[in-house]
């Protein structure tokens, strides 16, 4: 996995352990849970756009409860964010109702996807496995269509699923991070992420002390 300092494969901006700039949540994340200010990474400038962000939403009907997709709706305003600073191409993907959904294909991020964030909501079945399917074949054409191309994964999901077959893991560095609030937690997302050979991650963990 990624670690503090210059991206792989990325002529871009630099992230570092220093308490300066935005807070680079992806570089974060993908070297592991932050336990205290010191495991931040800091965005120092402008990235020059070479990487491809898919990030994949759970937005079932059981992320209603709890309000798990509402709480997750702040750290993805934040990856959103992150993606519009580093000029990041976004590929967006909601799991909902009779199937998945794409709401982008590899765009450049920009400011609209704020309001469509707000206006999201749960409901309906939960087509996550398909949406993973998916997303793994498109990203396998994506590489051959731009093979410089620097892509990562985030999944946020609460894993509220019944049974799945084996899942093949993403072809990029992956991040999932689980929705799961109940007080009763079934910890399906950690099994998931497991599978699919990705950092986990719980929701809750995002609440950095000062």
């Amino acid at each position: 996995m990624p670690r503090v300092g210059k991206l792989a494969g990325s002529s871009r901006g630099r992230v570092r352990a220093a308490p300066a700039g935005r807070v680079a949540w992806l570089a974060t994340l993908l070297k592991g849970r932050p336990r205290q200010r010191q495991d931040l990474c800091w965005q120092q400038r402008q990235a020059q756009a070479t990487e491809l962000w898919l990030v994949i939403v759970d937005a079932s009907a059981s992320t209603r409860r709890y309000q798990a997709l509402a709480h997750s709706k702040g750290l993805l305003a934040e990856v959103f964010d992150q993606a519009y600073r580093q000029r990041a191409r976004l590929a967006l993907l909601t799991a909902s109702g009779a199937g998945p959904q794409w709401q982008r294909h590899g765009l450049k991020a920009s400011a609209a996807l704020q309001p469509w964030l707000q206006a999201l909501g749960a409901g309906g079945g939960t087509p996550l496995i398909a949406a993973l399917e998916q997303a793994r074949h498109w990203l396998l054409a994506r590489h051959k269509a731009h093979p410089q191309e620097v892509q990562r994964c985030l999944v946020f999901t609460d894993g509220r699923l019944q049974r799945w077959n084996a899942l093949h893991p993403m072809p990029c560095a992956t991040l999932l991070v689980d929705m799961e609030l109940a007080p009763v937690r079934l910890g399906r997302a950690r099994q998931l992420a497991t599978q699919l050979q990705a950092e986990y991650q719980h929701l809750e963990q995002f609440r950095i002390k000062d």
